[in-house]
């Protein structure tokens, strides 16, 4: 095996040259890095601009196409305003080494699809108007109808 097949099998990748899969780490960091940024009211712009990139950059870590180096994920805590660890936070637990599910065969389901909604400009957007509801009545009234409307009788 050569040098350059250990590296783009140590990379997961089996497509051909120059269409690499993104690596899920990869993805679920970029995506920190959006949800981040989208809490801030910052553009991919203002991002590139901290940190002497281009948005089209910040789109491809966002995106989690371009691995976040050691230094670059330190210079996006700072810019961002958060500790390293917020970029793994949440991560599922098959892709952390070494972990162990404490689920087992238990049949919960996976929530990462909150943390990716929350990601989203109307997710975003949702939990801001709705943290402003001062009368807890009035947010209780939301919850029971988003859940009647989505069907969920629990």
């Amino acid at each position: 095996m050569t040098n350059e097949q250990a590296i783009a099998s140590d990379q997961g990748d089996d497509l051909p040259r120059g269409s690499r899969r993104a690596n899920p780490m990869d993805v679920h960091v970029g995506s920190r890095v959006r949800l981040r940024r989208m809490l801030l009211g910052m553009s991919q712009e203002k991002l590139g601009e901290h940190l002497g990139l281009t948005f089209q950059q910040v789109q491809k870590y966002e995106k989690g196409v371009n691995r976040i180096g050691a230094s670059r994920l330190f210079d996006l805590a700072k810019v961002l305003g958060v500790p390293v660890q917020f970029f793994y936070d949440e991560a599922p637990s098959g892709m952390i080494a070494g972990s162990v599910s404490l689920r087992g065969f238990s049949e919960q389901p996976d929530e990462s699809y909150v943390v990716e909604f929350l990601g989203t400009r109307e997710g975003l957007e949702l939990n801001k108007a709705f943290a402003r509801i001062s009368d807890a009545k009035v947010r209780r009234s939301i919850v029971d109808l988003v859940r009647s409307l989505a069907g969920d009788d629990n």
